[in-house]
């Protein structure tokens, strides 16, 4: 649990200090890229999911064994993303330098898998010794 606690809070924390100065570099971001940011309600929508999901880290590191199920749709943001700018980048839409901003979450997804992995093997054994002790009474 304690290998949880510490990968989720340190997604959360991380993500946090990422993501909140893009939301004063929109124009920035706009300017370095050859096409301005025409939406500026999905860049700023984009902002805004990601940085629920950073709150949901930090619940879900609060306490590992009662948020334990909502880790599955934390692997499924990261690898979904990881899987989203891979396959931009095979179609030849961003360039090399833009899909290896996913290398981080392809990292913290593979630590929110091990972490669940962890939790479901300590939950397991935990459920079978509360099924032993209610059979032996």
């Amino acid at each position: 649990m304690k290998v949880a606690r510490i990968v989720f809070v340190a997604a959360g924390v991380w993500g946090i200090v990422i993501l909140t100065p893009l939301y004063f570099l929109f124009d920035a971001i706009g300017r370095l890229y050859s096409s301005p940011i025409n939406y500026p309600q999905g860049y700023y929508g984009f902002l805004a999911i990601t940085m629920a999901w950073q709150c949901a880290f930090l619940l879900i590191g609060s306490n590992p064994a009662r948020y334990r199920l909502m880790m599955i749709p934390s692997m499924v943001e990261k690898f979904g993303y990881v899987l989203t700018i891979g396959v931009l980048y095979i179609q030849g839409r961003i360039g090399a330098t833009d899909a290896l901003v996913v290398s981080p979450d392809l990292l913290w997804g593979v630590m929110f898998t091990t972490a669940f992995s962890k939790m479901s093997a300590l939950t397991g054994r935990q459920d079978l010794g509360a099924e032993r002790a209610r059979i032996e009474t």
